[in-house]
C-alpha cells in the first residue's frame, strides 16, 4: 500500500466495528498509522486483544478495544458511550462488521434472514444514531459504511446478505441528506473480492480458483487487499474529501 498521511486524521478520536481481523484489522492498523485515537469493537475477545497489543508494541499506542457483539444493541451503545468516556467525541465512525455466510434462497428460514440482517444492517444504523450527535457537537465528522459488490452483481448465494448491503447504500444516502447541515458526511465502500484469511478458509481455499476469477472478471487483475480498502477509507475520513458525501464507492478492481 501506498503510505500517504493525512494530517487531518491526526488526534481524531475513529472507531471501527468489527475491528479484530479481516478488513476490519486494516482499517485500525491504517487509522493508527496516521496517529488517530483508535477504538474498535469486535466479538472476538482474543484476536481484539492481540491486535491491540500488536499495534502498542510497533507504534508505542495502543487502541482502545472493546468487547460486544453487535447483535446486542444495547451493548453496542454501551460500548459507543465507554470509547466517548474515554476518547471524547468521535470524528469517524466505520461501520464495518459484516458476515457473509452462503445460503440458497430456499435454505433461509425467518430466523437466518434476521440474523443477517442484524449482523450486517442493524447495527450499522444504531451504531450511526448513537455517533451523530457526537460530531454535531464537533461540528462534524465522517461516517464510512461498508457495503459489498454482492448486491450490484447479483450474488446467488448471498440473498439476504446481499439486500443488506443493498440497505446500507440506501441508508448511507438517507443519512448524508439528513446530517449535511451538521458537516457530517455519509459515504459507503464496496469491496471486490478481497481474500482475507476467514474468506480463504471459507470460501477460496483454492489458488488457482482466486487467479481465475481475478483474471476473467476484474479489469485489472492484480488482488484486491485490506488494504486497498483502509486506502479509500483514510482518504474518506479525511479533509481531502470535505466536499464527498452520499457516494458508494467500489473498490473491486473493476469487476464486472
Amino acid at each position: 500500500m501506498t503510505e500517504v498521511t493525512y494530517s487531518s486524521l491526526a488526534g481524531r478520536v475513529v472507531l471501527i466495528t468489527g475491528g479484530a481481523s479481516g478488513i476490519g484489522a486494516a482499517f485500525v492498523r491504517a487509522f493508527a498509522a496516521q496517529k488517530a485515537r483508535v477504538a474498535f469493537l469486535d466479538i472476538d475477545q482474543d484476536a481484539g486483544q492481540a491486535l491491540s497489543r500488536e499495534i502498542e508494541n510497533s507504534s508505542g499506542t495502543e487502541p482502545l478495544f472493546i468487547p460486544c457483539d453487535l447483535l446486542d444493541i444495547d451493548a453496542l451503545r454501551a460500548a459507543i458511550a465507554k470509547v466517548h468516556g474515554a476518547l471524547g467525541d468521535a470524528a469517524v465512525l466505520v461501520n464495518n462488521a459484516a458476515n457473509d455466510k452462503r445460503q440458497a434462497v430456499a435454505e433461509v428460514t425467518p430466523a437466518d434472514f434476521d440474523w443477517t440482517m442484524g449482523v450486517n444492517f442493524r447495527h450499522v444504523f444504531f451504531a450511526a444514531q448513537a455517533i451523530v450527535p457526537q460530531m454535531q457537537a464537533r461540528g462534524g465528522g465522517s461516517i464510512i459504511n461498508m457495503s459489498s459488490v454482492a448486491w450490484m452483481r447479483g450474488a446467488p448465494a448471498l440473498p439476504v446478505y446481499a439486500a443488506a448491503k443493498a440497505a446500507i447504500v440506501g441508508f448511507t444516502n438517507s443519512l448524508a441528506r439528513s446530517a449535511g447541515p451538521d458537516r457530517i458526511r455519509v459515504n459507503a465502500i464496496a469491496p471486490g473480492m478481497v481474500i482475507t484469511e476467514r474468506q480463504r478458509r471459507l470460501w477460496y481455499p483454492d489458488e488457482q480458483v482466486i487467479a481465475e476469477i481475478r483474471r476473467t472478471r476484474q479489469a485489472v487483475p492484480d488482488a484486491v487487499t485490506p488494504e486497498d480498502i483502509a486506502s479509500m477509507a483514510l482518504y474518506l475520513a479525511s479533509d481531502e474529501s470535505q466536499r464527498v458525501t452520499s457516494q458508494c464507492f467500489r473498490v473491486d478492481g473493476g469487476m464486472g
